[in-house]
């Protein structure tokens, strides 16, 4: 019983981490990478289409992403959803092939994406404590209708909270490579 709370547990916190994954790909560190462009939906016959499924998205060069829409028709409504996704992108069309470079970040957006970058670690860390919280309220259940002993419980404890503790770890280490990588110049 013990192992499968902390199994669930566990699942939680991988969850969180893959999310926080994700929210780190989102952030620009003014290398060109298509999982920037993951977030954009564009208006496609009246359906929000994600931007990876109407275009191959590819990157040039460090600095440049290039952009083929497999619908030409669809190329200024591309044009349009890069604009307001708020990245600061700037795509530039010409003909079929639409290409987007990166620009330089100034010192004010790389502590900007660093603070975004802090809260969505943040956001992590409450996710996997709240994990640990719903763990060590299951053992108490447990324990309230005498499933397990005390001392069954008290081991859960430790074994979930040092789940958590790991988990943490992870979240920090993940948040200082992206700190590291955005003050990069």
């Amino acid at each position: 019983m013990i192992d499968d709370i902390k199994k669930e547990a566990s699942e939680r916190m991988d969850k969180s981490l893959e999310a926080l994954g994700h929210s780190f790909n989102k952030i620009r560190t003014g290398r060109a990478h298509p999982s920037i462009l993951d977030g954009i939906t564009v208006e496609y016959y009246g359906a929000k289409t994600p931007l990876k499924q109407m275009a191959n998205i590819s990157v040039e060069d460090a600095r440049t992403l290039t952009l083929t829409a497999w619908d030409r028709s669809t190329i200024p409504d591309i044009e349009k959803a890069i604009m307001k996704s708020n990245l600061g992108l700037n795509p530039a069309t010409a003909g079929e092939v639409m290409r987007i470079p990166m620009p330089m970040l100034t010192e004010e957006t790389r502590k900007g994406f660093t603070r975004q970058a802090r809260q969505d670690a943040e956001s992590a860390r409450v996710s996997v404590r709240n994990g640990r919280r719903d763990g060590m309220a299951m053992l108490k259940e447990l324990v309230k209708e005498k499933e397990i002993s005390e001392d069954d419980e008290r081991r859960g404890h430790d074994a979930v909270q040092k789940l958590t503790d790991s988990y943490v770890a992870k979240i920090e280490k993940l948040l200082a490579e992206k700190e590291a990588d955005l003050m990069e110049i």
